[in-house]
């Protein structure tokens, strides 16, 4: 999913509920959600720390709603501090700055600090998400309901793809991921961007230029095929090499007919062109 939804329990199943970034989340932008101990079915629930819970990485919490409701094979003894001691943390010899940090966090913040930076990043989410839509050249994902995640991709591909434009916003300095699906819906590719509470409207609306930025520079540029189908020839006939420049090619009337449907797959069909990226 490009952005989890927040979703019922059914009722009358027991469930480990909360998956790892609602905990920090529901609370404080949706209290009218039930999705916790409030329900019968909810028995256990689990989040990670170092994600809305603002702390290094490597943390993560769950809660069971009573003793009962935790599994006994969850549970291990070690007695070689002279007695038996249970235990079922995953804890072992690990520093406990985490768990420190975590406490601290929830002593600075509180309830009313941690609603603050939630509705901040859900704010700076929207104004990303408007600001994509305005350019007309992508079709938005994720959904305003959920994690402040902003998912979006390229109405045409016919030009240019995803992953040519995560590759120039580099440029730019922005690290933003490009994929495909998992199996099943491969052939839908995104870029997806994450709120942090340091993800300011400021970078929000920064990164809204350098997309329409990115966008300009690879309008002015020949179709990636094209571009690959002339590095192919040049690397397989160095003698044409000014002769098969990328204007050169998309000048030619029957290039993608004679090129692509005939000469090229037979005369270089060793040269193989990576579809994703």
């Amino acid at each position: 999913m490009t952005n989890k939804e927040f979703q019922q329990p059914e009722r009358g199943k027991n469930m480990l509920c909360a998956e790892y970034k609602w905990w920090f989340l529901a609370p404080f932008l949706y209290p009218e959600l039930e999705w916790d101990f409030r329900l019968s079915c909810v028995r256990s629930i689990n989040v990670s720390g170092h994600k809305y819970g603002l702390v290094y990485a490597g943390v993560g919490w769950v809660v069971w709603k009573s003793k009962d409701d935790l599994p006994e094979e969850l549970i291990f003894h070690v007695n070689y501090l002279g007695a038996d001691q249970p235990t079922f943390t995953l804890n072992f010899s690990k520093g406990a700055s985490q768990i420190i940090a975590q406490y601290y966090q929830f002593i600075r913040l509180g309830f009313e600090g941690y609603k603050s930076i939630m509705e901040n990043c859900r704010s700076n989410a929207k104004v990303l998400c408007d600001g994509i839509c305005s350019t007309g050249r992508f079709n938005i994902l994720s959904k305003d309901v959920g994690v402040p995640v902003v998912a979006f991709s390229l109405k045409d591909r016919s030009q240019h793809d995803e992953f040519e434009v995560a590759d120039n916003l580099r440029r730019y300095g922005w690290i933003v991921p490009a994929y495909t699906m998992a199996p099943d819906a491969e052939h839908i590719c995104l870029l997806r961007v994450v709120m942090r509470e340091d993800f300011s409207c400021t970078l929000a609306q920064r990164l809204v230029e350098d997309i329409r930025r990115v966008l300009d520079y690879l309008d002015a540029r020949p179709p990636k095929l094209v571009e690959a189908v002339a590095v192919a020839i040049a690397q397989k006939e160095p003698e044409l090499k000014e002769d098969v420049k990328p204007s050169t090619l998309l000048a030619s009337p029957v290039f993608r007919e004679v090129m692509l449907a005939k000469n090229f797959p037979k005369k270089f069909g060793s040269f193989k062109m990576n579809g994703v990226c």
